[in-house]
């Protein structure tokens, strides 16, 4: 699977530009601010919906602008799809597949995997636990539908269960029989959604691994672990073991949306313990399970999407992840870069077919197109 081509409109600092791409390593070189990154980020809207880097769509259009507009062709299966997403200002998102609009968005989800590494991903390690339970259910919600529906309502009901919550402190009663109502749908997908989890990280963690040791420059144990309430007692028994607890506080204190992950380096936490080194390698090896972990699920090659990495990372582990790229484990990559003659030096040695573009000022134009001038 691949993307031949990519067309924005008003997307970001881009009043408009085409871009055919190659099936091999697509390198996008300039100066930071110049859109290198918005490209990717387009690429990635077309895979999962959303944008990488801006939770509201908005923030995405061009300044003064009423709407922006993406589109691209995947070529997938020898079967050629075109996926069109625009946004307006006061208007929902609007996603097309070969012209015909999604009921749901869902249904977009899995179908043209991609996979980003980028500097924001440190987040993962330096943020707080919400961002790390995004980043899994993301994955598994690509090849399990109904797990995406079982967080959304979820989602709902926690809401709902906190609003009451609130209003029974409000005025100073509990009602035990209009909180038992959310507990028992509480308890229902709580349940769904810690056995999908456990199960997907007991695949997972070992294809981290490995990629650790691949990428890493020192023989070193890393561990990612699953904290959850729910190892040590049914959700149905903590939401009673914290009913007084809720009330107090008048939000919910048990259930899947307090799990986490710990991620650890020779026992310790990487956030504290890690060297820049270590966590730069932890977050690529992350990534790269993920994209392990899709690929076979999925039964689909995803596009691998390098965001300035050369540039954050030490000689070694460059030289390792071209070594995987090179070895042709991926399919489609898409990569910026501030260096021209770092990035022709970097993919030299892969037989992979390449294509160098300079971007400048929200402009896109291949390197033999921009020597021609």
């Amino acid at each position: 699977m691949h993307l031949r081509n990519l067309y924005l409109v008003n997307f970001k600092n881009y009043e408009e530009s085409e871009i055919a791409l190659s099936e091999g390593i697509n390198c996008f070189v300039g100066n930071n601010g110049a859109g290198k990154t918005n490209i990717l980020d387009a690429v990635h809207y077309l895979s999962i919906c959303k944008s990488y880097m801006n939770v509201m769509d908005r923030q995405n259009i061009r300044f003064d602008q009423p709407f922006f507009a993406i589109q691209g062709d995947w070529v997938k299966d020898d079967a050629v799809v075109n996926i069109h997403c625009a946004v307006k200002m006061g208007s929902k998102k609007v996603f097309r597949r070969n012209k015909k609009e999604y009921e749901k968005l869902a249904d977009h989800i899995g179908q043209f995997p991609a996979v980003m590494i980028s500097p924001y991903d440190r987040d993962l390690i330096s943020e707080g636990s919400e961002l790390r339970r995004k980043w899994m259910d993301g994955i598994i919600a690509q090849f399990d539908r109904r797990y995406l529906e079982h967080i959304q309502k979820y989602a709902k009901v926690l809401a709902q269960r906190n609003a009451l919550l609130k209003n029974m402190a409000e005025h100073r009663l509990f009602d035990r029989e209009s909180i038992e109502v959310w507990n028992d749908q509480l308890v229902d997908l709580g349940n769904k959604i810690y056995e999908k989890r456990k199960l997907f990280l007991e695949e997972f963690i070992p294809v981290f691994q490995r990629h650790y040791d691949a990428i890493g420059t020192e023989a070193e144990e890393v561990h990612m672990e699953y904290k959850s309430q729910l190892h040590d007692a049914s959700l149905e028994q903590l939401l009673i073991d914290f009913e007084r607890k809720d009330a107090q506080t008048r939000h919910s204190n048990a259930g899947t949306h307090r799990d986490d992950l710990i991620f650890q380096i020779k026992g310790h936490p990487v956030k504290k313990f890690g060297s820049q080194g270590q966590q730069k390698s932890f977050i690529i090896a992350l990534r790269l399970a993920q994209y392990e972990w899709l690929k076979s699920h999925l039964n689909v090659t995803p596009v691998l999407l390098l965001d300035d990495i050369f540039d954050k990372l030490d000689h070694v582990r460059v030289e390792r992840l071209m070594r995987l790229v090179a070895d042709n484990y991926f399919g489609q990559v898409l990569v910026t870069d501030t260096d021209v003659d770092r990035v022709q030096t970097i993919f030299a040695s892969s037989d992979l077919e390449s294509k160098l573009f300079v971007v400048k000022d929200g402009t896109v134009a291949a390197l033999n197109e921009v020597e021609a001038e």
